[in-house]
């Protein structure tokens, strides 16, 4: 059994996770943290992350950028592992994240689902056969509109991911609206799509000369990152100081 501390537990993912670990045998959360203590949850909850003295093998992260610093103090101290779903940290968070990670086991990435790095996974190896043939390669990313940052994280992740398969010789593209040119072979076009209650969805292109192949992944509920928060906490229990990612988790 994978003992959970909840960071974020009243906010809408952390009451996902926690509806999700209520039908899971082999996890339970032990205790939440958050600002608010406005639910009726089944375990104790702490406003602050230093009163709450609950031993636990994990935890979920699923907060506000602002808490983070606090976080990492806590699991630094306590020893406690942490998966940190929490987006938009600042260059000085992340160089913390990594000082973190030095004392005690942190996972963070883009998305936390499987999927998606699954689908990380596959188009590397896609890029590896297409890049070489001469393929153009193009993705596309939906969300719903209210969200403010594009691209997505994870469709820099999926980007990033390729050009690292092709020692980082392309150049990203996010707006062709000013120029007058043909398309460059060297490039990854990125295009962000905002409009109605769209989760997710993520797709790259690889076009040829008479063919086109797509990958393609949709998220239709939230659920899906809460699975994959739960199934890295899970494997991230009793892991050693380092910065850890979801391609370790699946493996």
């Amino acid at each position: 059994m994978t003992r959970l501390i909840m960071h974020g537990c009243n906010g809408h993912m952390g009451q996902v996770i926690t509806n999700i670990v209520k039908e899971d045998e082999n996890a339970e959360i032990v205790a939440g943290i958050d600002v608010a203590d406005n639910r009726d949850n089944t375990y104790p909850v702490f406003t602050n992350i230093h009163d709450c003295d609950i031993t636990a093998d994990a935890i979920v992260d699923f907060a506000a950028a602002v808490a983070v610093d606090d976080l990492l103090e806590y699991a630094v101290t306590r020893q406690i592992p942490v998966v940190l779903c929490t987006t938009g940290l600042s260059e000085e968070q992340l160089k913390h994240v990594e000082e973190a990670s030095k004392k005690v086991a942190v996972l963070r990435s883009a998305n936390m689902s499987l999927g998606i790095n699954t689908l990380l996974k596959m188009v590397k190896t896609a890029t590896q056969v297409f890049a070489n043939a001469g393929f153009d390669i193009e993705i596309v990313e939906k969300h719903h509109n209210k969200k403010v940052d594009a691209p997505s994280g994870t469709a820099l992740a999926l980007a990033d991911s390729i050009n690292e398969t092709l020692q980082n010789e392309y150049e990203y593209c996010y707006d062709r609206s000013d120029r007058r040119e043909k398309r460059p072979q060297k490039e990854i076009g990125i295009s962000a799509v905002r409009g109605g209650t769209i989760v997710g969805e993520h797709e790259v292109i690889f076009a040829g000369t008479d063919e086109v192949i797509e990958f393609k992944h949709t998220a239709y509920s939230k659920a899906v990152f809460a699975k994959g928060a739960v199934q890295a906490a899970k494997y991230l229990a009793g892991k050693g100081p380092g910065l850890y990612d979801m391609q370790q988790v699946i493996g």
